[in-house]
């Protein structure tokens, strides 16, 4: 009955499911609490993919995920999460971290450098076991991808569960933005060394030299534009740049992240950038969130891959807190101010699920540790909320010091 219907008819079914699927289970099982509605679309994702859906409906699946439809969907994918990374390179404020710099480099060093070292040891553990890393890896690359996976903190889902605890614009809701941020540059400076390849060193070297150059260019005509201009500018500006990058070997979200760095955040208005981030988040990204769950895979047996996961998890958890715990004693913390702000820096979904689909295109991890970092991922973004809200109606005071 399915043979007579087109491929853009079964696009459109995809989409059905992409869109329906993950909102009724969030409003249904009114899941907001410990699940955003993104967290959500990410688990149905691996639902849909080939080790949940495919294994138990395996002529469903390939009947509504055939390549010509998955194709499709990656092209989506691919500019929905160019737009997301512009926009978190957009909102990285430097100043701030500049004005509160010793505050700001010891939180933020300690906060990414132990659970990235927790994470290189899980890391290299994996090394003796067979299918877990990738076929165009050397072994630093792989423990170095791993450590830094389990040191991300993904700074647009940390903006958002930020907003529904109502700190987002207070205090210390600046303060953790500042760590963040700084975090962030850090994790796109370490994947750029993970991706260096020694063939294509000099379009790699070119492309950083036109950049430079073209930044400048750039500002300067962004400045002198109308803002209304600036958002279409800086799309083309977007295209270009990922297209740089990739055509250099770093890869497309590389150059996506760069193209938004460089651009400052009050070119434009803060309400029509948060309804931007918005949109994108309920137009387009849930399509990216379902290609990501179809390259899911449990090849190396489902009880290894949650293992691993588990292990990854506690890395990442206990390597953050501890980090976080250190920089409280030395900046003088009061009791309890640490783990919420370790906590919240915990939140991963997102960048860090760019971060391993970038690793898992260049043939650094396999799609089974792929699979295990996306547990992960859904994990300690799920544990956030409902560990940090109790702790801040005991600390209500703590959101209102800048320091």
């Amino acid at each position: 009955m399915h043979t007579g219907m087109s491929t853009t008819e079964i696009f459109l079914i995809a989409m059905f499911v992409i869109f329906t699927l993950p909102y009724l289970i969030w409003r249904v099982g009114k899941t907001d609490y410990y699940a955003p509605l993104v967290v959500v679309q990410i688990i149905t994702g691996i639902l849909l993919g080939p080790g949940v859906l495919g294994a138990i409906y395996p002529d469903y699946y390939k009947f509504v995920f055939n390549p010509q439809v998955i194709q499709s969907l990656n092209g989506i994918a691919w500019w929905a999460v160019m737009i997301f990374v512009m926009i978190a390179g957009i909102e990285l404020d430097l100043k701030k971290a500049w004005e509160y710099r010793r505050e700001s480099t010891i939180t933020a060093g300690l906060a990414l450098g132990m659970p990235l070292l927790f994470g290189c040891v899980a890391g290299m553990g994996l090394l003796s076991m067979d299918g877990w890393m990738g076929a165009k890896a050397l072994s630093w690359q792989f423990v170095l991808g791993v450590g830094m996976a389990c040191a991300v903190t993904a700074l647009p889902i940390l903006i958002l569960l930020m907003e529904k605890l109502d700190i987002l614009r207070q205090p210390i809701g600046q303060r953790i933005l500042r760590y963040a941020s700084l975090d962030d540059i850090a994790i796109w400076g370490v994947l750029a060394v993970i991706l260096l390849d020694w063939t294509r060193m000099g379009r790699q070297v070119g492309f950083l030299v036109v950049f430079a150059v073209a930044t400048v260019l750039f500002r300067k005509l962004m400045v002198w534009l109308e803002e209304r201009d600036r958002w279409y500018v800086g799309l083309i500006w977007l295209a270009a740049c990922a297209f740089a990058a990739d055509w250099a070997g770093l890869h497309y979200m590389v150059g996506a992240f760069l193209a938004g760095a460089v651009m400052d955040a009050h070119w434009f208005n803060q309400e029509k950038m948060d309804l931007m981030r918005h949109h994108v988040l309920l137009a387009i990204m849930p399509v990216f969130f379902l290609s990501t769950g179809l390259r899911t895979n449990w090849a190396v047996g489902g009880a290894a891959v949650f293992i691993v996961a588990a292990v990854l998890l506690v890395a990442s958890v206990s390597g953050k807190l501890i980090g976080i715990q250190v920089a409280g004693k030395i900046l003088k913390w009061e009791k309890g101010e640490a783990s919420i702000i370790g906590w919240l820096l915990q939140t991963k979904a997102l960048i860090m699920i760019i971060f391993v689909n970038i690793l898992l295109d260049k043939s650094i991890i396999t799609s089974e540790t792929f699979t295990a970092m996306l547990l992960m991922a859904v994990a300690s973004t799920m544990l956030t909320v409902p560990v940090v809200y109790p702790k801040l109606q005991k600390m209500k005071e703590l959101i209102f010091r800048s320091k």
